[in-house]
């Protein structure tokens, strides 16, 4: 049976044969709870069943602990024990866990359990281990592991901080008391549910007697009524927290808290002086600013919005008056032209009133005022004054040149009326389309005008005095051309039009539209006809839709396209304006094949030469090969070209590489590809600027004229002249390059070189071996049969 007994602070908690001596409250009930008893059933000698409650040898509980100890020696815990261990100290106390070893050391002989360190319950407020006892001859557990814990119990070693600094806030002038301005918080690491160690209570330091604090909440409200922005703006509150329940001997921390009192439109607007005069000259152009006044308000922000008007006195509409949304200031501007002449003094009256305006002040009084403004006009040499702001005139688009389309009229607003004369702005009319007469402001046509050009014209007359050029004035003119049927309808686009070859009578085959240049009031109508020579058509007929579009439909069945592949359908498109237009559009119309839905499938007649079960992609792949068998002959054919041949004769003082002949003899008469002879007859032929084979063409040196020849001049004289200038040239080959221009003549008594004509072989050469031109192959065989051969019987 559990017992319990409580020495002061020390409680020993007997369970069964194991033993807790624990630094804490009473936990009787807790123990009675967690640790039901154990109980076995057994049979009598009668039969009945007996309960024995068995002991337990080993058990947990919880140990408490004071934090901050600050003892020189180590806290002792508690101590374990089992009703095992009989004393001789057979058993050994094992501690793991949180801390164990470090923070927490047991005696293994006694159980006891000290706590090493100084302990923070802000750091870690509790601690789970597991005791273990060992027979230290079998090192067996002679119970099994036992987990318990160490709660750390808080003392008041924190005091109480606030969230903020600072904190600031703001609350309407004029409030009720009582109106809440801010809530501040304070914390304390303390434990809250032990002790009051972390129960707050707040207070005001400073800031007395405008404003209080709720003590438990925290929430700062307004203790005096009616506070004003215009008085005092700004306050400065302390707050305090106290830990204890605001008790003797608790901790505290403190807060500062600027309170601001915003505006509210309790002040009306009042001028400061009831009668404001100004002056002005008569000629102040419409919205220049005459004067400022000005109504103040110790209101701020959108409360001192003032709004300015003119409620008496300007019936004519002389002056308005506009709010300067930075300063506030009422500024006095022209709204109508002032005259001297009519009226030298203006008086009216001004009101100043507050936009925005709260209900709960209007006891304070009316919050607006009134002054009287005086504005004193002198006398100015003005300039012309125009009959309007701006003059909109229409003209018609064929208006003749010369005629007078308008007229501008302005005077001299002065007594001394002065004659006023007029003129166009050219920087406005540059290509000089308008003229004005200077005289009575009269504007004529000097070109012809096109609406679908330029459909408005804006120029800019100048009216000044006739004495006083200086004083000008400037109105815009703008003229707007009136439309004139000028331009006949058209297709509104290009239209491809076909029809298939299986095309049925009555088929729709295109529906066309008509655009205008021109536009009538009342909108485009377009009418379609066919052309009356040719409205008899066996192919196509036109039906007008009347909704601007007509549509294409054709007259008979079938077409052919190997006979006829395209046709020439004409339509006259006529307007309803006057006078009448009318254009004749032409709709080609392709023949073309088509599948039995109506697609189209081919317009071209070459399609048609094919044999008509060859699909496209055959026609396709057919036509790839041939491009590729092309592309593999012209190949072939240039590295043919592009093989080189041997030289005959291959010796050390060949020097072919630097020669450039002129002298190809050829192939004898029927091979026209050689070189043409004539040239040389013709000396004025070699004149032609003709590129140079043995050199590549320079575009940095310029082409050299060729020296005019007469027409009989003696060919070696011509020679020699072609050698001094290749000399003389200096995009000739090099020096070692030899450029030959022998001349054979007609007369020469050289013999033929051919071998085939010779007479006789010179002896000499039979002894020559020519056998190896054999081995160059067959093109070189009949070379070596007529140098090598034998002499023939």
């Amino acid at each position: 049976m559990q017992t319990m007994r409580i020495f002061h602070n020390l409680h020993f908690i007997v369970c069964a044969n194991f033993f807790f001596l624990v630094h804490t409250t009473p936990v009787g009930k807790t123990l009675q709870k967690s640790l039901p008893a154990e109980k076995k059933a057994s049979l009598n000698r009668d039969g009945r069943k007996i309960l024995h409650r068995i002991k337990r040898g080993w058990m947990w509980n919880q140990f408490f602990l004071l934090e901050e100890y600050t003892g020189s020696d180590t806290q002792y815990v508690g101590k374990l024990h089992t009703d095992h261990d009989k004393g001789e100290g057979n058993l050994k106390y094992i501690l793991s866990g949180d801390g164990a070893g470090s923070v927490f050391v047991i005696d293994e002989n006694t159980g006891d359990i000290q706590a090493s360190k100084r302990l923070d319950r802000e750091e870690k407020s509790m601690y789970v281990l597991r005791a273990m006892a060992i027979d230290r001859k079998t090192g067996k557990q002679v119970e099994p592991e036992s987990e318990f814990v160490i709660k750390i119990h808080d003392i008041n070693d924190n005091e109480p901080k606030f969230t903020k600094d600072v904190y600031y806030a703001s609350v309407p002038e004029m409030s009720e008391i009582g109106t809440s301005v801010i809530q501040v918080t304070a914390l304390d690491d303390d434990d809250p549910s032990y002790g009051n160690s972390a129960k707050i209570v707040y207070s005001i330091i400073q800031g007395q007697p405008y404003f209080s604090i709720d003590p438990e909440s925290g929430i700062i409200k307004t203790a005096l009524p009616d506070m004003s922005r215009e008085n005092r703006e700004h306050y400065q509150v302390v707050i305090q927290a106290k830990d204890m329940g605001g008790q003797m001997g608790g901790l505290s921390g403190t807060t500062t808290v600027n309170i601001t009192l915003t505006d509210v439109n309790d002040n009306p607007p009042r001028f400061p002086q009831s009668i404001y005069q100004f002056s002005s000259t008569e000629s102040v152009a419409i919205g220049n600013a005459i004067g400022r006044i000005k109504a103040n308000d110790e209101d701020m922000g959108k409360n001192a919005e003032i709004h300015y008007k003119i409620i008496d006195g300007d019936e004519e509409c002389h002056f308005d008056i506009t709010t300067d949304q930075e300063t506030q200031d009422g500024i006095i501007t022209v709204k109508k032209l002032l005259d001297f002449e009519s009226r030298r003094l203006h008086n009216f009256e001004v009101e100043a009133s507050n936009i925005n305006v709260e209900p709960r002040f209007l006891h304070l009084g009316p919050f607006k005022d009134t002054a009287t403004v005086k504005v004193l006009l002198q006398d100015a040499d003005e300039a012309p004054i125009f009959s309007k702001l701006f003059y909109v005139i229409e003209v018609d688009e064929d208006t003749k040149e010369g005629s007078i389309v308008g007229q501008v009229t302005a005077q001299d607003p002065d007594s001394s009326k002065n004659p006023v004369r007029y003129s166009i702005d050219r920087n406005t009319d540059m290509e000089n389309i308008f003229d004005i007469y200077s005289g009575n402001g009269s504007i004529f046509l000097e070109k012809p005008l096109d609406r679908e050009a330029i459909p408005w014209h804006n120029i800019t007359v100048i009216a000044t005095e006739a004495n006083n050029t200086r004083l000008r004035r400037l109105v815009q003119v703008y003229f707007k051309i009136m439309d004139i049927n000028d331009h006949a309808p058209e297709f509104a686009k290009h239209y491809e039009t076909f029809v298939c070859e299986n095309a049925k009578q009555a088929q729709l085959i295109q529906t066309v539209s008509a655009i205008d240049n021109d536009e009538p009031p009342r909108g485009h109508r377009f009418y379609f006809e066919m052309v009356p020579d040719l409205s008899i058509n066996p192919n196509f007929t036109v039906l007008d839709n009347k909704d601007n579009t007509a549509s294409i439909f054709t007259k008979r069945n079938g077409y052919n396209r190997h006979k006829i592949s395209t046709y020439v359908f004409p339509i006259i498109i006529f307007d309803n304006d006057y006078p009448v237009q009318s254009s004749t559009e032409t709709l080609t119309i392709r023949v073309c094949a088509c599948d039995s839905k109506g697609n189209m499938q081919s317009c071209n007649l070459e399609a048609s030469f094919f044999p008509a079960g060859l699909s496209t992609g055959a026609l396709i792949a057919i036509l790839l090969c041939i491009i590729i068998l092309l592309t593999l002959v012209i190949l072939f054919t240039a590295l043919k070209r592009q093989r080189k041949k041997e030289p005959l004769i291959i010796s050390k003082d060949d020097v072919r590489d630097n020669v450039v002949t002129y002298n190809d003899e050829g192939g004898g008469e029927e091979d026209t590809q050689a070189f043409d002879i004539s040239t040389l007859r013709n000396p004025e032929a070699r004149d032609e600027n003709k590129l140079r084979r043995d050199i590549i063409p320079d575009t940095v040196f310029q082409i050299r004229k060729a020296v005019p020849l007469w027409e009989h001049i003696d060919v070696q004289d011509f020679i020699h002249k072609k050698l001094k200038e290749n000399d003389a040239d200096t995009t000739a080959p090099p020096y070692d390059s030899l450029a030959t221009y022998a001349y054979e003549g007609n007369d020469s008594i050289a013999e033929t070189l051919s071998s085939l004509e010779s007479p006789a072989i010179d002896e000499n050469l039979n002894d020559d071996n020519y056998v190896y031109l054999s081995e160059w192959g067959p093109q070189f065989k009949k070379l070596a049969d007529m140098y090598g051969g034998q002499e023939s019987d």
